[in-house]
């Protein structure tokens, strides 16, 4: 029961806050609770999971592999986990004056719903479902891109639904072509039949289908076009959700399907991603080297990031697995803290144009101080968690002799430094263009100051006490190839 409780409790939660619809005070009361009781369901379950190994229950009666099965690893236990302290630092977030979102009776369900998908995504051990859910995070993500009900708002989410669509048909039909071929949807089984003698021709040109759905969802070049252009609008508790959550699940499903179920997949696909993360990195960077609008340039530097992402991936190997984890992990607790930081920007400078803004550094050096802990992390200096996740990274790619991806992710830092050094130099160092006085005092900032803090914490923790977050990310992958092995 335990593993179905991440999926149940925002649920749950969702339905009670849905049901609170006239009362503020008490969907924010029951939304923290819920978020609470989230958090401390997935601590359990990584310690079950740490204790007994991997955690498995089928439902709908039906005996393996044609129950709906869901499971629970040391891979997807971890980012369950991380997707809780998410849930709750940007609630948290939410009930500060930092850009919070407006409290209407949806906000809470939405956001609720969307952590159910998340971690049922995570858990879920059955393609089809992987789908379900996928569709269910899409509904749950377009309605907090309209929840404002601004123009622009209208105009990302018809931008994200359009291109989301895509997607989302090149999954379908994927599914549909491998359970043709195999008859299976269960991953255990796939992974079984997916090396059958008769399938070598056509399986790989439906796994390659599947492929490109991911990367479109993860927002992957060149199909990304859709993250910057939608995610800009959203306000920043519900865009550090966004920005540290949803992508990363498009990876997580490429890393489980590439890694596990489809691990026989041709050397050409591998290599192929390779490139194509390194073009992902390259134009994510420069795009947020480009930008001015402080949520643009963290916008395209989700879309660099995700090339990193990729790499690991492409690497074909448990160190490279191990890497990917590493670096998921501190991605979403930088890039979302970096979304929530730039919120506390614009309460006291007014403004997310960089051009517009300034003077900082002397208003709030703990802010200052803050931001550059997390810029640190995300360029990847040392002893940052950012560094760890890279030096990992790199030294696979250098060990597999490819050093042209090597090369290029070092390369890529130096642009994810440029455009850091820009916010540093517009946003804290340069005094306001209208004046000291334009840094103002506003009240109730203390949580959000509080969720930036423990996300903080974290990133410093995995930054310099590396090993136990290393040890856990090689046995997670070690485990992850060599159960793949036993069902073999």
């Amino acid at each position: 029961m335990l593993i179905l409780l991440p999926l149940l409790i925002p649920l749950a939660t969702a339905l009670l806050t849905a049901l609170l619809y006239r009362q503020v005070m008490g969907r924010r009361v029951v939304s923290l609770f819920g978020a609470g009781c989230f958090l401390v369901c997935a601590i359990l379950l990584l310690i079950d999971v740490e204790r007994v190994g991997r955690l498995s229950v089928a439902l709908g009666s039906w005996p393996l592999p044609y129950g709906i099965e869901f499971a629970a690893d040391r891979l997807s236990a971890a980012l369950v986990l991380i997707s809780a302290v998410l849930g709750v630092a940007v609630l948290w977030h939410q009930t500060s004056a930092a850009d919070p979102a407006p409290e209407t009776p949806l906000l809470h369900p939405l956001i609720h719903g969307l952590l159910a998908a998340v971690s049922a995504a995570f858990l879920t051990a059955d393609l089809f479902n992987l789908y379900v859910w996928f569709e269910l995070m899409l509904i749950a993500a377009l309605g907090l891109l309209v929840h404002g009900g601004e123009p622009r708002q209208l105009e990302a989410a018809f931008k994200y639904l359009a291109l989301n669509m895509v997607g989302t048909l090149l999954f379908l039909a994927a599914v549909a072509f491998i359970y043709g071929a195999t008859g299976q949807l269960n991953f255990t089984a796939l992974s079984a039949a997916a090396r059958r003698p008769e399938l070598a021709a056509a399986l790989p040109v439906y796994v390659t289908l599947l492929v490109l759905a991911f990367l479109l969802k993860a927002g992957a070049f060149p199909l990304f076009a859709w993250l910057p252009a939608s995610y800009h609008t959203l306000p920043a508790p519900v865009l550090a959700l966004f920005g540290g959550l949803l992508t990363k699940v498009g990876v997580y499903a490429l890393l489980r399907l590439l890694g596990q179920v489809f691990d026989a997949a041709p050397d050409l696909l591998f290599e192929g991603l390779g490139w194509l993360a390194l073009l992902t990195m390259l134009t994510g960077g420069l795009g947020a080297v480009y930008h001015w609008d402080l949520r643009r340039i963290l916008a395209f530097h989700i879309v660099s990031q995700i090339g990193y992402l990729l790499l690991g991936i492409a690497l074909a190997s448990a160190a490279g697995a191990a890497a990917t984890l590493f670096f998921t992990l501190h991605n979403i607790l930088a890039k979302a803290n970096l979304f929530l930081i730039a919120g506390l920007i614009w309460a006291l400078a007014g403004h997310y144009d960089l051009r517009r803004i300034g003077g900082l550094y002397l208003a709030r050096p703990g802010l200052a101080l803050l931001f550059l802990v997390v810029a640190f992390s995300l360029v990847g200096a040392p002893p940052s968690s950012g560094f760890w996740s890279k030096f990992l990274l790199v030294r696979e790619t250098f060990v597999q002799e490819h050093y042209v991806w090597g090369g290029v992710a070092l390369a890529v830092s130096l642009l994810t430094l440029y455009s850091m050094v820009k916010i540093w130099l517009e946003a804290f160092w340069k005094p306001h263009p209208e004046g000291p006085d334009s840094v103002v005092s506003v009240a109730n900032l203390a949580p959000a100051y509080a969720a930036a803090l423990l996300l903080a914490v974290l990133t410093l923790a995995m930054g310099f006490m590396p090993e136990p977050w290393v040890r856990y990310v090689e046995a997670a992958s070690y485990g992850f190839m060599d159960s793949q092995q036993a069902a073999l």
